[in-house]
């Protein structure tokens, strides 16, 4: 570091103050007082010489006495022995040691911390409350300049140096003393410990006194000093209250609060102040202690809700915002829950309309846990007119508060007129942004909006109508499992109605799920669901996928069989399968009871039977057996003269009454009916000639007449048993009838489809132009009777060209457990080699390997 020497500071140098020049330079590069000279004054010094700082040292003339030590000549160039030299008793090798440390702590913070190692800063200490002025003031000096340095800074506040600080800003100390002092204090109250140790030592007011001194410098520190002072003077409520926020995040520190008390202070601070930000770090610390159970118990027997409720009408946002977030921590407590329930619901719908995002995000959380699984707080949120605010939220620009109205709007629609007063505010609308959103949280919120309010007809046509489908079926492909689970769900709702399945389907809704489902780790129940739901209104695919239609799986116009597919192959639509040439591929089954050809009359009847109209409702069929009797239906068995073993003969009536139809006519009258029906199939345009052309299935009076008879004689049947024995003999007569299992081989039933397909030019044929069915043609046609009079049954697929149909059927012969009905059973109806024939299921593959 160069030479460490005791420089002579002439007099005239320092002739207004002393060693003001040395202050001057201490200033410079530490915001201090104004630049002055360095004492640049290079000499050797005596010990023991009377020379003092600020004084240009004598050299003696005469020898010095005998009984006197001669004066040593001392040059140091290590710092280490000045900082030795202040230990010493001699007044003026402390002065001369304090000049020479103050020029090297002049020079940067490297050598601050250079003295802070080598330990000058307790021996300097000590020197300020040295009798010797000089040694006092040369002292004031260095600790003017090292006060900057954080460490020192540490280190005095340990020494308590403040009291011998202060006594320097006394009136009779010189100005510089004051100067140093007061720029030791103004480096020292940047800290609080530091301010508080002003205080507690009186330094206020001599730091004001000195507001009057004539040097600027002095001023400037003082000045500089009070400011930092003031700011102490603000409310340490604030501070406090957010450390202790933070110290609540401590589970120990948490159970120390709560033993001490501290809680209740929480509360009181709370309650009692008018400053907001002592209010929003009160809630804070209010939020933050309320996660754990305890503390929730015991603010709620202080009654914090009250005081929550208040804070909610701050005109401070951030106190709003911190009240609504304690709330939201305190619903975890069902009495909290309850209390909201009339005071503060209505005030956080208000704080929905509010301009700031934050306080209507904060707001909306707290609605979110005030409504989860709590109907009663739902119904406050809607009596508050919150339906309106929440909907609006949905287009805010922060996800948080689009995901919390979300849900809230979702807690709300459990409840059936919620929900309808909820789609009334076009929710369908406003929950498409939501759904197109790019974050997962609010995406998986707002679907399980759709899956909560998209419950009924209306709601999923406005949803249709609005685009909201197309978003809906992108987030099924979502890496995201809640997104995916929710998107699942809400599609499974959606796909309530035809139409919408349909949209969905189109929108490749089906093939995503498929896909997903033959994932191990994406599928989920909700996707398995909603695929077999949209199956459900597919119910052509189904079978072709799954080989399976179950009783509620109602066969409707339209439907074909196809035959087996394996998964991730396209069903082809029927339209195509119409219009292609007839090949070796299987044959298609289609059922399609509509017709543009009038019954014979003697089918007319005084009912408002008709094939293809209220016949074909499945609705108005599945009706109990006393319903069945006195529908309206005209039928034979109704006339009183008819004997009961009638019923047996159903079929063979209907099948003399269809002869008796044809008798008589010539040949060539056969070909011209023959030749009609062909046309009848043909695929037929509407509006031929014009550019739009509506392609309408092939129809089958055949079948549409196999209806018209099972309704008028069947349906009226009250036993359910005798109903499925009826219509298995029926479905075997035009099937071909009963047929051994040795003469299968001989039924040729193989060449009648060769030669249908032949006559129709198409692979698609229609049920009733079967003749000649073995089991999936019989199971076929014996399940979309069935489901036209309502005879629950399925529809099972097997293998080589294997079906059946399965009913469910009570054991008069056992009782079940339950009231004291029979138990139901499985059993599978025999359509071919004993028609009517009925065998119990007990093992699947062994009971039908016998029987089919």
């Amino acid at each position: 570091m160069g030479a460490l020497t005791a420089p002579c500071v002439p007099r005239a140098q320092l002739r207004r103050r002393g060693a003001a020049s040395p202050s001057n330079e201490a200033q410079q590069g530490t915001g201090g007082s104004r630049p002055g000279r360095l004492l640049g004054l290079r000499s050797s010094y005596s010990a023991g010489s009377p020379g003092r700082m600020g004084k240009k040292i004598k050299k003696e003339v005469e020898p010095p006495p005998k009984d006197v030590f001669d004066p040593l000549m001392i040059e140091s160039k290590k710092a280490a022995t000045v900082v030795l030299m202040l230990r010493s008793p001699e007044e003026e090798i402390l002065a001369k040691a304090c000049e020479a440390i103050y020029k090297f702590a002049l020079k940067g913070e490297e050598n601050k911390a250079t003295l802070l190692e080598l330990g000058a800063v307790e021996p300097l200490t000590k020197l300020l409350t040295h009798e010797d002025k000089i040694v006092r003031r040369n002292a004031t000096m260095i600790f003017g300049i090292l006060a900057s340095n954080n460490d020192v800074k540490k280190l005095l506040r340990e020494l308590d140096v403040m009291n011998s600080v202060i006594a320097q800003l006394a009136p009779e100390e010189e100005v510089v003393i004051h100067e140093f002092a007061s720029l030791c204090l103004a480096n020292m109250s940047a800290e609080y410990t530091s301010k508080v140790q002003i205080f507690e030592h009186g330094g206020l007011e001599p730091l004001i006194r000195l507001l009057s001194s004539p040097d600027p410098d002095v001023k400037k520190n003082s000045m500089e000093c009070i400011y930092n002072l003031v700011q102490e003077l603000n409310d340490l409520h604030i501070e406090a209250l957010a450390v202790i926020a933070n110290c609540l995040e401590d589970m120990d520190t948490m159970v120390q609060i709560q033993q001490t008390g501290g809680l209740k202070k929480l509360l009181s601070f709370a309650e009692n102040s008018t400053i907001p930000d002592i209010q929003k770090n009160a809630a804070k610390a209010i939020t933050k202690a309320a996660y754990d159970p305890e503390n929730r118990k015991l603010f709620h027997e202080q009654e914090v809700e009250k005081c929550l409720v208040a804070l909610l009408g701050s005109e401070n946002d951030g106190t709003k915002i911190a009240a609504s977030q304690a709330i939201s921590a305190m619903c975890e407590n069902s009495g909290s829950k309850d209390f909201f329930n009339n005071q503060g619901i209505p005030q956080l719908i208000q704080l929905l309309k509010s301009d700031n995002e934050e306080v209507r995000e904060a707001a909306a959380l707290a609605l979110a846990n005030l409504t989860t699984c709590n109907p009663a707080n739902a119904n406050a949120a809607a009596e508050a007119d919150g339906i309106d605010p929440l909907i609006n939220v949905l287009s805010s620009k922060r996800d948080g508060a689009i995901a919390n109205a979300a849900t809230v709007l979702t807690n709300m629609a459990m409840q059936e007129p919620l929900r309808l007063n909820i789609q009334n505010h076009d929710i369908m609308h406003a929950i498409i942004s939501p759904l197109r959103s790019a974050n997962t949280v609010v995406q998986s919120k707002a679907a399980l909006a759709v899956a909560a309010t998209a419950c009924d007809v209306e709601a999923r046509t406005e949803l249709r109508n609005s685009g909201g489908l197309e978003p809906l079926v992108e987030l099924l492909r979502s890496k995201n499992d809640e997104v995916r689970k929710h998107a699942s769900w809400a599609v499974m709702v959606c796909a309530g109605d035809e139409l919408t399945a349909n949209e969905l389907c189109r929108l490749g809704a089906l093939d995503i799920l498929e896909e997903v489902n033959l994932s191990g780790t994406r599928r989920n129940k909700f996707s398995e669901a909603a695929y077999n739901k949209l199956l459900n209104n597919n119910l052509s695919l189904k079978y072709s996928q799954t080989g399976y239609l179950s009783s509620s799986n109602i066969i409707n116009d339209g439907f074909y069989d196809y035959g087996r597919i394996n998964p991730g192959t396209k069903l082809l639509p029927l339209k195509e399968l119409c219009l292609q040439e007839p090949s070796d591929l299987r044959a298609v089954l289609l059922i399609n009871s509509k017709s543009d050809v009038s019954p014979p009359s003697s089918m007319e009847d005084k009912s408002d039977v008709g094939y293809g109209r209220s016949i074909s409702s499945s609705s108005s069929l599945r009706r109990s057996s006393k319903e069945k009797t006195n529908a309206g239906f005209g039928s034979p068995i109704e006339d009183k003269s008819e004997p009961a073993s009638g019923r047996n003969t159903v079929v063979s009536k209907s099948a003399t009454k269809e002869k008796g139809w044809r008798k008589g006519r010539g040949k060539k009258e056969e070909e011209k009916v023959k030749e009609e029906e062909e046309v009848m199939v043909v695929p037929k345009f509407v509006g031929e000639g014009s550019s739009d052309k509506e392609w309408c299935p092939p129809s089958d009076p055949d079948f549409s007449m196999y209806v018209y008879e099972v309704t008028k004689s069947i349906l009226p049947i009250t036993n359910i048993k005798e109903q499925i024995e009826v219509l298995a003999k029926y479905v075997a007569e035009k099937m071909g009838g009963k047929i051994t299992k040795e003469k299968i081989p001989d039924f040729s039933w193989e060449l009648h489809i060769s030669e249908l397909k032949f006559q129709l030019k198409s692979n698609v044929i229609p049920i009733g132009h079967v003749k000649k069915g073995i089991f999936y043609h019989r199971a076929l046609l014996f399940k979309a009777l069935a489901d036209r009079i309502g005879i629950g049954c399925s529809l099972v697929r097997g293998e080589y060209g294997r079906a059946w149909n399965e009913v469910m059927l009570q054991n008069e012969s056992r009782k079940g457990v339950i009231g004291g009905l029979p138990a139901p059973e499985v059993y599978v109806v025999d359509l071919m080699f004993h028609p009517g024939g009925l065998m119990k299921l007990r093992s699947r593959e062994a009971d039908l390997y016998r029987f089919l």
